[in-house]
């Protein structure tokens, strides 16, 4: 007999992960080499480096830092002050493997971040669309009344810790914890990241003026969106380990196949990326 079996991942969501792992990465490489160009961040309309930066990655000369507020910690050899694949020394913030061009370049660095970001935008729009149309966020996202028991929520934070992954409150592919990050990160931060981007143009500003009301300035939609991208960063990170926790051949493939999950018995999907 026929097993009745389901997708853990549908059509979209899949080609919106892959597309998404190849352009968020491009868009992080050359955004840290547009901030080379001035390693510092401010709050409000205006900054320079005579002003007070409440981020800087800068070097003395001899050795590299990176300050927050008045703390300081040394980061020479990574951060600031490095050296190339040729042994010669970089005065830049982030190193040439973080970047794109490995090599100090602030206008083909804005080439490839504008290209690219709106292949962002609109990859997010199409998903956020095709999502409502197809069910995603109604099946598969929306948090039903019993997983916002703090006893629910609790279940599944020790369940994380000991690497069961496994949903038991019905047959979403995704568990509680998922679902709140990859709501946050879907409906907040992905949209504040474009919205603070944009809110840098001043071609923007002439047309959107409320941008700038909104995010208290363009040094301070500079700041968020700085802040926007290490936050996707630690997201990533934090997926990656949990596929790898999970069990990477199975999560992948799953990415990549759509699946299946046995339908019959969602609580027994066994561990999920």
């Amino acid at each position: 007999m026929t097993q009745n079996v389901a997708k853990r991942h549908r059509l979209s969501t899949r080609i919106w992960h892959w597309l998404n792992a190849l352009v968020a990465t491009i868009l992080l490489m050359s955004g840290l080499m547009i901030f080379n160009a001035h390693p510092q961040l401010y709050w409000g309309d205006f900054g320079s480096r005579e002003d007070y930066a409440w981020l800087q990655i800068d070097d003395t000369r001899t050795t590299g830092f990176v300050r927050i507020g008045d703390v300081s910690v040394e980061t020479t050899g990574v951060l600031g002050l490095s050296l190339d694949a040729k042994d010669n020394v970089r005065r830049v913030a982030f190193p040439g493997w973080a970047t794109i061009p490995t090599g100090y370049d602030l206008a083909a660095a804005r080439r490839w971040h504008f290209a690219f970001a709106w292949v962002f935008a609109l990859g997010l729009t199409a998903f956020m669309l095709i999502s409502l149309f197809n069910g995603h966020i109604r099946k598969d996202l929306h948090v039903r009344r019993a997983e916002w028991r703090w006893a629910a929520l609790w279940s599944d934070i020790k369940d994380h810790a000991r690497l069961r992954f496994g949903n038991k409150i019905h047959s979403s592919p995704y568990n509680i914890i998922q679902k709140f990050s990859y709501i946050g990160v879907i409906f907040l931060l992905l949209p504040l990241l474009i919205l603070t981007g944009i809110t840098m143009s001043p071609a923007m500003n002439a047309a959107w003026p409320w941008l700038l009301d909104l995010f208290g300035g363009r040094q301070s939609a500079r700041s968020l969106h700085f802040i926007g991208a290490a936050l996707m960063t630690l997201f990533v990170v934090a997926h990656l380990i949990m596929v790898l926790l999970s069990g990477p051949i199975t999560g992948i493939r799953s990415m990549i196949t759509g699946g299946p999950v046995p339908a019959s018995k969602p609580d027994q999907g066994g561990k999920r990326p």
